[in-house]
């Protein structure tokens, strides 16, 4: 397990940081500020040694945006409707001891979703997405997978993730909570998860927890294509990648297909030609607006064909 932990947040470090793009912290009637200044008091564990500040290169920033203090300092857009769109149902929203929850406000059955942040934490623009899901006819939970800890540089979230990562078993369990907590909905029918990036990992780590899911949807998350390993999932996978990505290659991508294949899970894997990790933030340097509106609506169709 920790061969694999090192392997996969090698692996991770790579695709995560070596970019050069920022957060979005999305306008809300129902959010607070944005949160900063956020510095763990926890001593981390040294995973990974050698890192430094170029290798970082303030992945989830434009240069633009980093302040003479090396912060990263997040634009507020609301531009996101304009990409993502929003449905016809009113959604409340609640704070949980796992995270975020979001819901619509018309009484009914709905499928729920376990989604998962970037490596930032749980932030205003991950409490968003889940709003906007919420709209279109599902039970979000938005969880937390850091204790609170929101990072807004980039020293901060590979902290976090660091930490993280180092208790796989401990983010794990968490996310197979907010799995067991959906079920216990009255109102909830199936369950699926949603991730990007780090949170694309991890929602493909849920599936291989042997926690039951009616889906599994990553964006640009760690892979694996072990046969053993990817036995477990009986259920239909979304993989969302891009062609450029330097770390989620094409070739690990199509690796991850064939083995899903193989095993005859059923599935579907899109690689955006000529875009890069991250495509779908929408105000980061790699964004690419044409393939995020289309990976959206992938991900609504796959959601609402295997959930509801």
């Amino acid at each position: 397990m920790k061969k694999y932990l090192l392997a996969f947040l090698f692996v991770f470090l790579i695709s995560c940081t070596t970019l050069n793009q920022n957060t979005t912290t999305p306008k809300s009637e129902d959010t607070d500020a944005i949160v900063k200044d956020v510095i763990s008091s926890r001593n981390v564990a040294s995973v990974v040694t050698q890192v430094t500040e170029a290798d970082i290169n303030h992945i989830g920033c434009a240069p633009e945006e980093i302040d003479e203090n090396g912060r990263c300092v997040a634009k507020i857009e609301d531009n996101n409707a304009a990409i993502f769109g929003s449905g016809e149902l009113k959604v409340t929203t609640e704070t949980l001891p796992l995270g975020y929850i979001a819901r619509p406000a018309t009484n009914g059955s709905y499928p729920g979703v376990v989604m998962i942040h970037e490596w930032w934490g749980l932030n205003d623009n991950i409490k968003y997405m889940a709003r906007v899901l919420a709209s279109k006819g599902y039970v979000v939970y938005a969880i937390d997978l850091y204790n609170g800890n929101v990072a807004d540089t980039s020293d901060n979230a590979m902290k976090y993730m660091q930490n993280g990562l180092s208790h796989q078993d401990q983010m794990t369990a968490t996310m197979k909570e907010a799995v067991e907590y959906l079920r216990t909905l009255p109102e909830v029918t199936k369950v699926g998860s949603l991730g990007w990036c780090f949170g694309g990992g991890q929602s493909l780590q849920l599936a291989l927890s042997g926690e039951a899911l009616d889906a599994t949807v990553i964006y640009y998350g760690t892979l694996t294509s072990d046969i053993d390993q990817l036995s477990v999932i009986t259920w239909p996978v979304l993989g969302i990648f891009a062609q450029n990505d330097s770390s989620i290659t094409p070739d690990k991508v199509e690796n991850f297909e064939n083995a899903i294949t193989e095993l005859g899970i059923q599935n579907q894997v899109v690689i955006y030609p000529n875009v890069r990790h991250a495509f779908a933030n929408p105000s980061g340097t790699s964004f690419a607006p044409e393939e995020t509106k289309d990976a959206w609506n992938k991900t609504l169709a796959f959601l609402d064909k295997n959930l509801k």
